[in-house]
This record gives C-alpha cells, sequence and structure tokens, in this order.
C-alpha cells in the first residue's frame, strides 16, 4: 500500500467514545513488548505514529488510527505485564470483548507472537473471541530475527501447537529488516475488501432500483 497520510483520532475505552465504523478497521493486539507498536508503524513508514514506551503496559486505552483517510488502524491494549495494577488487568479481558463482539466495521484482528515465547491464557482467549465472532484473524509472529533462520521453523511450529493455529497461517515479521511487512499489508487489504465490496452492494439495495 501507499502511504499518502496518517493520524491518530482518538483515545477510548468504551463503545460510546468509539469513532463512527465507517471504514474498514483492522485492530492489532498482543502481548506487552511483543513489538506491537513498532509494526503499526513499520506497515504506516511512520517513527512514531504509535508511541512506543520502554514500560511494557503503558497502553491502556483502545487508539484509533486512519490511514489515507480510506483505513483505520487500532491499537489495542498490551496484555500480560506483571506490574500493571490489578483492577488494569481485571478491565482488560471485558474492553476487548466488547469491542470485538460489538464494532461492526471490524474487518480483521491482528494477533502478534514472540517467537521466542509460548501462548498463554490471553492468547488462547482472544483467538476464541475471534472465532466465536466470526472476525478473521491475522497471525504475525515477531522478532523473527532474535532466532536463526534455521531454528524459526521449529519455534513457529511450537507456537502454532499451542494455539491451534495451523502453522502455515503465521507471517514471520521482523522491525530490523522489515520482513514480512509486504506481506501482512497483502493480507490487511485481503481482509478489508470485503467491508468496501459489502457497502457498495448495500448502498446500491438501499437506494433506488437501476433502470
Amino acid at each position: 500500500m501507499i502511504i499518502r497520510s496518517t493520524a491518530f483520532i482518538k483515545s477510548a475505552v468504551n463503545p460510546d467514545a468509539y469513532p463512527e465504523p465507517i471504514l474498514p478497521e483492522v485492530a492489532f493486539c498482543g502481548r506487552s513488548n511483543v513489538g506491537k507498536s513498532s509494526l503499526i508503524n513499520i506497515l504506516v513508514n511512520r517513527k512514531s505514529l504509535v508511541r512506543t514506551s520502554s514500560t511494557p503496559g503503558r497502553t491502556q486505552l483502545i487508539n484509533f488510527f486512519t490511514v489515507n483517510d480510506t483505513l483505520s488502524l487500532v491499537d489495542l491494549p498490551g496484555f500480560g505485564y506483571a506490574e500493571v495494577p490489578l483492577p488494569v488487568k481485571k478491565a482488560w479481558g471485558p474492553m476487548m470483548r466488547t469491542y470485538f463482539e460489538g464494532r461492526p466495521s471490524l474487518c480483521a484482528v491482528i494477533l502478534l507472537f514472540d517467537i521466542r515465547r509460548t501462548p498463554r491464557e490471553e492468547e488462547l482467549m482472544l483467538i476464541n473471541w475471534t472465532r466465536q465472532y466470526d472476525i478473521p484473524l491475522i497471525p504475525v509472529v515477531t522478532k523473527a530475527d532474535k532466532i536463526t533462520k534455521g531454528q524459526r521453523a521449529k519455534h513457529v511450529k511450537e507456537i502454532a501447537a499451542a494455539s491451534g493455529i495451523d502453522a502455515s497461517e503465521f507471517t514471520l515479521f521482523s522491525t530490523i529488516s522489515r520482513e514480512g511487512k509486504d506481506a501482512i499489508w497483502a493480507r490487511i487489504e485481503a481482509a478489508t475488501a470485503g467491508f468496501e465490496l459489502s457497502r457498495e452492494k448495500g448502498s446500491v439495495e438501499e437506494g433506488e432500483p437501476e433502470e
């Protein structure tokens, strides 16, 4: 995708504060320090559209951005950081489930996995929610550069076994080499194309019949 413009729209906690669901939307989620913010910044060719923090678990809001005024990217709060206050941890699940359940413009969820870590309860919960609400899942394995190329398949296989996702579904990504960037964009465009088709079809059906 050619990036012409990007913008931060707003942060929100509950649906009353979400932007209007008029653009196709792709959400990014993953464990704290998995590289979520870095991935979004690289995808849109910006150094700091999404702020990165040296303190894991800092992002506790749902942050909405636009790309080319045609696509919405959503940075969801990270999870799994031990020093996050207990009330924040308890609020994370209901916040995520409410977003997944009631966001009509959500076309796909990109779930990030650290190539050096085995998925745990939170990742499995997110996977189950995407299945429950019939949301396409795009699994991405980050920090691919931390593992030798000869060992990557082994680590992806372990993540696949723990998550219940076929190993062929994962896209490897590196912030250093930018490996996987084009493949992720291709999957985003494929996922959001259906939203555009649905809107076009709906506009014809709701308008005056063609002669």
